[in-house]
């Protein structure tokens, strides 16, 4: 095997991408039949890749599209178990706005997107969580936000910190290896860098293009994209520097129609009106009693506007001062900015049965047709604002020293020091909102006849929406996370060349990962929703700009429907926000939570701390032998892990509550917290065995067995119980970890045929099998906590319903408010048909009953999943026509599955991420010119929610390049992505109760590519 390595890749020289040259040693470090996942530099070339020079000696050099369809089949073919990659002219040449875009192109591989690009993949049904990535064979830390209303806990790799330019190629080991870290049941994603040394003397390459996103709501705006590679050699190849950049800025607009849901109802339970009760009558085909349904809680078109800047670097520098040994040393550096600003018009739903009128399609899962509710003069139109502005920053130090000493020995040390943070960029926090209403809403109601949500608003008479002199400012909330993962990891390997017949190779390895994690979080957030006091003149009309709403949503069935919303405020949000702290001190005295000193960042009531430290040896053997009178190979190894969790996390001490205004209640705090701690332990041995078989002359037959891992995330893991903020009048939610939790485990099973029928074309037919136990169940208890009482539902309370002789809210608060002053707050008053009614707040006291809170648990249950699906590809080139064509499609399957049918009071566990996806490219590649299109489809998925859930509906999208080298070395290129400008939605249950509907549009790029 080792006459392998001592080959030169003159026969394959990757050629035109923005990697160029560079991109060379990324493929070089490609698996053969007996390699492992390395470090830098670990350089291994195929056997096949010799391949493309004539018998005579004389070289051919392959560029363009087909060299890297050449090397993405060499690393497939040559692998031990089921690898798929791509190489950096994959990526170079794809329209790929990041890594994830490049690696859907995979079979088995999918992705979903945030803000407009790809974000996460799914490997063979299993999503982010579950598939572990690794760069340049180390482990990878991973910071992210989440939806920044809590503490984050994700373990996802967000891929879109990272540019496809900067990557030579890209490895997806879908099968088990014990020489493979582990921690992903669905794949282990490794990403590879460029070295200097592996290609001598001076290259390098610049790349750039403008950039236009037709999305945007503020006309088209180019922005730019620029990136480079420079390398070069010393001293007769005995040392070498490289650099690798990119910039990126981007200006897009994702607006959203979004409906939001009550909890799910079965039958009788729900809070539809039911017969002999007012409002009864107004229902058309009311849901059956075994029909599960579920009620809208508010809807809002949102217009979102974002700018993303991605910077990306790396240098590596290597010193081979003899044959035999070679140090790199290399830092890698990302950091990814994004601000997101949200103009919204929404309302917001009581669920005042009385008031209420509706209409349903047949069960079970019976959806709303259209919803309506009416009100008294009382009720608002919002118009939010919201800013989210947050920066990660990925950096990465590490270093290698390879011996290849005497013995057919060759031993590999390897470390580095990685972190990855993520936090605001401004004074307001991660997550922020800012509301105002105008007062007056007479019905609202929410169609659901069409992919777009249609809502519509009446008002009483005399009160004109659109009037900016009614704007009044109501509640705000400033949300501030933080996380922070630093990974310190030391490896050792060895490995043994055996020239016998039938071991060839025997692999040691230990391997030491320290990961320490920092998960923050907290708010401050005044509950003003009736209306700060002195109303709308405390903002000045000119602070609002007046715009259309239908043209937001061009080509969305349902966008300008008779009724529908037609024209939303927007504001300056760090106008507004500086105007009401300046007015009423929203953030330097909020009603809940405090902030730090001149902003609004608020100070954190969550703060986890988790440590893992995870020892893993490792042995692995490799042999050869004839079976049938063909050569056969066999890798079988075994990994063990032993992992230790120290969990401290800090728990905010709430004191009270109050009722904020009609169907708002808020939790008091003391400011006060402390921290609670906790220990976890398991092991696990992870045996792996390959075997290959080659039957026919270019045809390869596989089957492997591997047991792999997923660790839970750190919400699960964290110690001690937090309850969220904003209970309703039923009760509140919360939750709490436990670090005692064992990661998932996967038993697999893969069989394939591969057919390689020419240098750059094969057939494929993989099955797969993942047996999953361990799963990490949610658990709900309704239980009171910290004490905390109902001021909604007491003695108080009582009385005021007696008197009265009715719930609402308004008038209900109005009498207590009155009748029980030293229990409450006025804060202002209402007029409705001539009657002044108070608001305020009302605190909860002794004699109401006790709040009660949902909390999750997370615990290993029982549950156990069968996946099993099959991967079928085909990668062709038409003869000397420069035509080729790739296609793939996988389908996945599996018994953990969401039934929407099963009563919503009962908690599910199902794989989010499960569904079938394929590619189809047609490629040109001859003559100077290439050109390609693509097309890339998801099936419908689950996306979560144990008790209600959530599904994206089936997505495809077109993209294409183009490209003319009209000089040696200079080369001109056009993209697009989402060419036909596809849609995206999601619902719930019921395919019409949708929760998201967004418009599509195409993005286009223009570009010139020096290579030298």
């Amino acid at each position: 095997m080792r006459s392998f390595r001592a080959r030169s890749l003159s026969h394959l020289v990757i050629g035109a991408s923005a990697l160029a040259i560079a991109a060379v040693p990324g493929i070089a470090a490609a698996q053969d039949a007996n390699d492992t996942v390395g470090a830098p530099g670990d350089s291994e070339v195929p056997e096949q890749a010799a391949e493309a020079g004539p018998a005579d000696g004389d070289e051919i050099v392959v560029t363009g599209i087909r060299a890297s369809l050449q090397a993405a089949a060499n690393i497939k073919r040559n692998a031990q178990g089921v690898v798929d990659a791509i190489s950096a002219e994959d990526i170079g040449k794809f329209p790929d706005t990041n890594l994830a875009e490049s690696l859907q192109r995979i079979p088995g591989v999918s992705i979903d997107r945030a803000n407009g690009e790809g974000s996460t993949v799914t490997v063979r049904g299993f999503g982010p969580e579950y598939n572990l990535v690794l760069l340049n064979g180390r482990q990878m830390p991973t910071a992210s936000l989440g939806d920044g209303a809590s503490a984050p806990a994700s373990r996802s790799f967000d891929f879109a910190n990272l540019a496809s330019e900067g990557i030579a190629a890209v490895e997806v080991y879908k099968t088990g290896r014990a020489a493979v870290p582990s921690g992903g049941i669905g794949s282990s994603i490794n990403i590879r860098t460029p070295r200097a040394l592996d290609k001598l003397g001076m290259r390098g390459s610049i790349a750039v293009k403008g950039v236009m996103d037709t999305s945007r709501n503020e006309g088209n705006p180019i922005t730019p994209e620029v990136s480079g590679i420079f390398s070069n050699t010393f001293a007769d190849g005995r040392f070498g520097i490289l650099f690798s950049g990119s910039y990126q800025k981007r200006k897009a607009s994702v607006n959203s129609a979004s409906v939001g849901f009550r909890d799910g109802f079965i039958g009788s339970e729900g809070l539809l009106p039911q017969p002999g009760t007012p409002g009864a009558a107004n229902i058309t085909n009311r849901p059956g009693p075994n029909d599960v349904y579920e009620i809208p809680q508010g809807a809002a078109y949102d217009l979102i506007d974002i700018k993303r800047e991605r910077i990306n670097g790396q240098v590596a520098l290597q010193f081979r001062p003899i044959d035999s040994v070679t140090a790199t040393v290399d830092y890698t550096y990302s950091r990814n900015t994004v601000e997101v600003r949200d103009s919204s018009v929404g309302i917001w739903f009581n669920s005042e049965s009385g008031g209420t009128s509706s209409s349903w399609t047949d069960g079970p899962n019976a959806g709303p047709i259209f919803y309506t509710e009416r009100f008294g003069p009382g009720k608002d139109l919002s118009y939010s604002g919201a800013l989210t502005a947050n920066r990660t920053e990925n950096k990465s130090l590490g270093g290698n020293l390879t011996w290849e000493a005497p013995g057919r020995v060759t031993v590999s040390l390897d470390a580095h020091h990685s972190t990855a943070e993520s936090k605001p960029t401004n004074k307001y926090g991660t997550s922020t909102s800012l509301g105002n209403a105008v007062f007056g809403v007479q019905s609202q109601t929410v169609n659901f006849e069409k992919d777009l949500p249609v809502i519509s608003v009446t008002m009483y008479p005399g009160i004109d929406p659109l009037n900016a002199a009614l704007i009044t400012p109501t509640g705000d909330s400033f949300r501030n996370a933080y996380f922070r993962d630093e990974i310190n990891q030391v490896q050792l390997k060895g490995r043994y060349d055996h020239d016998g017949d039938f071991l060839d190779s025997i692999d040691v390895g230990f391997s030491y990962v320290d990961n320490k994690v920092r998960s923050a979080y907290g708010f401050i957030q005044n509950d003003r929703w009736d209306g700060l006091p002195g109303g709308a003149s405390q903002t000045p009309d000119d602070l609002f700009d007046l715009v259309s709403v239908p043209d937001k949503f061009d080509g969305v069935p349902g966008a300008g429907t008779s009724g529908m919303i037609s024209s939303l405020y927007v504001f300056n949000f760090e106008q507004m926000a500086d105007l009401l702290e300046s007015k009423y001190q929203i953030c330097s005295d909020p009603r809940t939570g405090s902030a730090q000193a001149g902003t609004c960042l608020a100070d954190f009531t969550v703060d986890r701390r988790i440590r893992e430290k995870t020892i893993s040896p490792y042995i692995q053997l490799n042999a050869g032998f004839d079976a049938f009178s063909r050569r056969a190979h066999v890798i079988a190894g075994l990994r063990y892990d032993q992992t230790s969790v120290d969990s401290r996390a800090l728990v905010p001490i709430p004191t009270g509550t109050q009722w904020t205004s009609a169907n708002e209640f808020a939790i008091i705090y003391s400011g006060e917290s402390d921290f609670t701690r906790f220990r976890g332990h398991y092991d696990n041995w992870l045996p792996a065995i390959d075997f290959d078989i080659e039957p026919l002359e270019n045809v390869k037959l596989r089957a492997s067995y591997s047991h792999t891992i997923t660790r839970a995330d750190y919400a699960n893991l964290q110690g001690g119980r937090t309850i969220d903020s904003n209970p309703r009048i039923f009760g509140g939610t919360g939750s709490q970890g436990n670090p005692g939790l064992l990661p998932y485990k996967s038993k697999n099973i893969d069989f394939s045929a591969e057919w390689y029928y020419g240098l750059d074309s094969y057939v494929s037919v993989g099955f797969f099998r993942k047996n999953v136990q361990d799963f990490i169940g949610t658990t709900q208890i309704e239980t009171p906590a910290f004490g905390l009482l109902n001021p909604g539902d007491g003695p108080r309370y009582q009385a005021a319903v007696a008197a009265l002789g009715t719930t609402d809210a308004i008038r209900v608060k109005d009498y207590i408010l009155r009748n029980f002053p030293d229990s409450s707050d006025v804060t202002g008053s209402t007029i409705i048909d001539g009657v002044t009614y108070l608001g305020g707040n009302i605190f909860g006291i002794a004699g109401d009953n006790p709040f009660n809170f949902k909390i999750n648990q997370p615990f290993n249950s029982d549950q156990t999943a069968k996946i099993h699906g099959w991967e079928f590809a085909v990668q062709h080139q038409f003869w000397n026509t420069g035509f080729g064509a790739i296609l793939n499609y996988t389908i996945v399957r599996g018994d953990a599955t969401y039934d929407n049918n099963i009563n919503p009071n009962i908690g599910q566990f199902a794989l989010t991420g499960l569904s079938d996806s394929a590619n189809a490219v047609l490629f040109y590649d001859k003559g100077g010119i290439q050109a390609r299109v693509a097309y890339n489809w998801r099936d419908e998925f689950y996306a979560g929610g144990a008790f209600d859930p959530t599904y994206v509906e089936a997505y495809g999208q077109v993209d294409a390049s183009a490209s003319y080298e009209f000089i040696p070395g200079l080369t001109a290129f056009v993209e697009a992505i989402n060419l036909t400008g596809e849609r995206r939605r999601g619902h719930r249950r019921s395919d019409n109760f949708v929760t998201f509907s967004q418009p599509g549009y195409a993005r286009y790029s223009a570009g010139l590519r020096f290579t030298f």
